[in-house]
């Protein structure tokens, strides 16, 4: 079977591949050059960007594997939406939830603040504050979401959850409604950001949302960029309606030098680097999908190009 690697890692990709019995790989990164190859391979493995690019060549897959979690550029309208895509579904949960944890705890433990003290020699003893009963918030709480909350669950915090509809969902105390969103953010001590993009998820955090926030509590964004209002979180943080932010998905990426991002009071950028593609998970995922998709069995992380994910 002829299989196309649409990636930047395609030799990583192909070495652990390789042994595979009845694989012909084909592949690179460049999708001018993929585009002959493409025509022959009825399975695409790879980033949506190079993918989007090979379907506009007017090449399109039986089956197309992605290897991000996000699947935006091939929802573009003119591309076509008539072909079975899967995402990278239950391999980012753990480098997710280590993200989340990193910085939730530098935030505790005045990481940041005490860095700077020591650049000016000056000696700062305010103590640290625990995890202990803090009140934690994931808003999108799927399968990256539980991870996370599975990850912050053994340090005593208290854990709700946001999604499309609620329900019981372990280990969430509770699971609340996107209706729900201001009085939950008003509730808690950390708001965890983890929307895909979709219409209904876009410019979600504006500045009505963040004035609910506690004065003491942490926005992370893993999630992506358009949910959030850029210029709507810089004043909110300016005027004291939360104690901070760490953002690692904008809007335009790389951020501009001009983006009001870079000098914000309180707010940490960290190049979007929160939840890297591991390359041994994904072949094991694309592997248990190939089995599934030859037997004819549903597969994992399909997407819905209605939905959006």
């Amino acid at each position: 079977m002829n299989i196309l690697i649409a990636e930047e890692e395609f030799a990583l990709y192909s070495d652990l591949l390789r042994s595979q019995p009845g694989l012909q790989l084909h592949g690179g990164a460049d999708a001018a050059a993929l585009r002959e190859a493409a025509a022959v391979c009825p399975i695409w493995l790879g980033e949506p960007v190079i993918m989007a690019e090979l379907l506009r060549q007017g090449c399109k897959p039986a089956w197309m594997q992605s290897t991000w979690a996000g699947i935006t550029p091939l929802l573009a309208a003119d591309l076509p939406h008539d072909y079975p895509l899967t995402r990278a579904v239950g391999i980012f949960g753990q480098v997710m939830a280590e993200y989340v944890l990193t910085y939730l705890l530098a935030h505790q433990r005045r990481l940041l603040e005490r860095v700077a003290a020591q650049a000016e020699r000056r000696w700062d003893n305010r103590l640290p504050h625990s995890l202990a009963g803090k009140r934690v918030l994931v808003v999108g709480a799927g399968d990256i979401g539980q991870s996370v909350a599975g990850f912050l669950d053994p340090f005593g915090v208290e854990l709700h959850g946001i999604a499309r509809a609620p329900r019981p969902l372990e280990p969430f105390e509770r699971v609340f409604g996107m209706e729900c969103l201001a009085e939950q953010m008003a509730w808690a001590d950390c708001v965890v950001n983890l929307l895909p993009d979709t219409p209904a998820t876009r410019d979600v955090y504006d500045a009505a949302l963040f004035a609910c926030m506690r004065p003491t509590a942490l926005f992370i964004n893993a999630g992506r960029g358009v949910a959030v209002v850029d210029q709507d979180l810089v004043a909110a943080l300016a005027a004291g309606q939360l104690a901070g932010a760490v953002i690692d998905v904008c809007r335009e990426e790389p951020l501009p030098a001009w983006h009001p991002f870079w000098s914000a009071p309180n707010l940490l950028v960290t190049g979007h680097s929160s939840a890297p593609t591991l390359p041994s998970a994904m072949v094991a995922l694309f592997l248990d999908n190939l089995e599934r998709y030859r037997s004819g069995k549903p597969l994992r992380g399909w997407v819905s190009f209605e939905r959006g994910y």
